[in-house]
């Protein structure tokens, strides 16, 4: 039988990244569903959703909330139910094109979108942190600590 073939660097930085990912879904999944009985998609929608308001800046399609928490679009209005029956989100036409619907964050999602924030803050810097004691992510956690994204953006601890 032939040796299988080795992976090329390529494809082992891709599954370091792909391993670094999926650590810190994990962490945050687990700490979110913990303390606010959210999923990480969840908090992600509700995320995204809450910043389409903000300044003014319109209404999103149904297509651009999907692309924004990478789900189908089938999948992401499974997700807007499932938060709309739990009060979390409400949708309304569009004034304009009665075929267009809108999804809004309510009193009751801003809430637990406010209270879990700090949690998914601290999940994701323990995950990191727990990122950097393994060789193999650690250039990647460093990468990250060295993206300047502006506001919020200084470098993490550790860097």
């Amino acid at each position: 039988m032939a040796p299988s073939p080795q992976p090329t660097p390529l494809a082992q930085h891709w599954c370091a990244l792909s391993l670094l990912h999926e650590r810190i879904q994990a962490h945050l999944e687990r700490a979110l569903q913990a303390r606010h009985q959210l999923s990480v998609r969840e908090f992600s929608l509700l995320t995204v959703l809450a910043r389409q308001n903000e300044g003014g800046k319109g209404h999103l399609q149904m297509k651009q909330v999907s692309d924004s928490v990478l789900l189908s679009q089938s999948a992401t209005t499974r997700l807007v139910t499932r938060l709309e029956e739990r009060g979390l989100l409400e949708r309304a036409f569009c004034p304009i094109d009665r075929r267009g619907i809108y999804t809004h964050v309510t009193e009751q999602g801003f809430a637990i979108l406010d209270r879990a924030r700090p949690t998914h803050d601290e999940a994701l810097e323990q995950a990191l942190a727990e990122a950097r004691r393994d060789p193999q992510l650690l250039p990647l956690v460093q990468a990250l600590d060295a993206l300047d994204l502006g506001a919020g953006g200084a470098a993490r601890p550790g860097a």
